[in-house]
């Protein structure tokens, strides 16, 4: 008895599960409002494209002109250096112990060229032509010569190795601030192009931002043309920008977002612009969207 009711029981209960089913699925789900709110163009046509900040000077990439160990580093990121002001020193024993070999080189140059001199000067001062002969008198002038000669490498050679002291002291080839620091004290420095730069420097009291424009859009943008940059991450954070110059030559496109659907061999074309940095909390090396003016 109870068996011939169990079947159509459990079908009802199949087809009410179903049901609530099938209305649960069809109620929309809630749009979750985006956790940044995206920037809007200021414009009513525009060309939008990603950029980065960078210092007005370009980032400096300052690197050893000779291999050595790091002796001290004369500043720390952040500080404000002028042209000329140590960044940082290698070790020069081995070349200052080379200096004051070629210094007693030198003496010992100018001692014997000295010496000829006087014997020249001795030979010279003969009234009698008959005390020496002619040979003679070309020897010694043959020798105070070949002295001078020595002398004048050896101040050569001691000049080299001044020279060579004195790049072992790295400066600031322009006037700016340090960015990033990656050189300590005892660290070896290769004289090489690095990926990682010893130390990075900009001037950074008008900062510039460096905007992708894809090929694509590339011929819609105009010298000149009005541009907004927005800060990522806060899309109120805006700014006017400066139209500066192209750079003529269209690259392969490098920032790349992630997304799976972008494609890697665009290229783009790279647009200057520059901004007064005044008060606003941006770094150089942040990322910016940019919108230009369509005109």
């Amino acid at each position: 008895m109870y068996k011939f009711y169990l079947l159509p029981i459990v079908a009802l209960l199949g087809i009410i599960f179903v049901i609530r089913t099938v209305i649960l699925g069809s109620i929309p789900q809630p749009v979750q409002p985006p956790v940044v709110e995206p920037p809007r163009a200021p414009y009513a046509q525009f060309i939008a494209s990603s950029g980065i900040i960078e210092a007005s000077s370009e980032n400096v990439a300052i690197a050893a002109p000779l291999a050595g160990v790091v002796k001290i580093v004369f500043i720390k990121v952040g500080d404000f250096i002028k042209v000329g002001d140590p960044l940082f020193a290698l070790d020069d024993r081995d070349i200052a112990a080379e200096l004051e070999v070629r210094k007693a080189q030198l003496e010992s140059a100018k001692a014997t060229l000295a010496d000829a001199e006087t014997q020249l000067s001795i030979y010279r001062s003969v009234s009698d032509a008959r005390a020496m002969t002619k040979g003679e008198l070309l020897k010694r002038q043959s020798t105070t010569a070949v002295a001078a000669a020595r002398v004048a490498e050896a101040k050569s050679q001691v000049r080299a190795s001044e020279t060579t002291i004195e790049r072992m002291t790295i400066r600031a080839p322009i006037d700016g601030q340090l960015l990033q620091v990656k050189v300590r004290a005892g660290e070896f420095a290769p004289a090489q192009v690095l990926a990682n730069p010893l130390m990075l420097l900009g001037a950074v009291t008008t900062l510039s931002v460096r905007g992708d424009v894809d090929e694509n859009d590339a011929w819609r943008v105009k010298a000149g043309s009005p541009a907004t940059a927005v800060l990522r991450g806060n899309s109120e954070i805006s700014f006017p920008l400066t139209f500066e110059r192209f750079e003529p030559y269209v690259i392969p496109k490098r920032s790349l977002t992630g997304d799976s659907s972008e494609r890697v061999d665009t290229r783009v074309l790279q647009v200057i612009y520059s901004f007064d940095r005044k008060q606003l909390p941006v770094y150089v090396g942040q990322l910016v969207d940019v919108f230009i003016e369509e005109k």
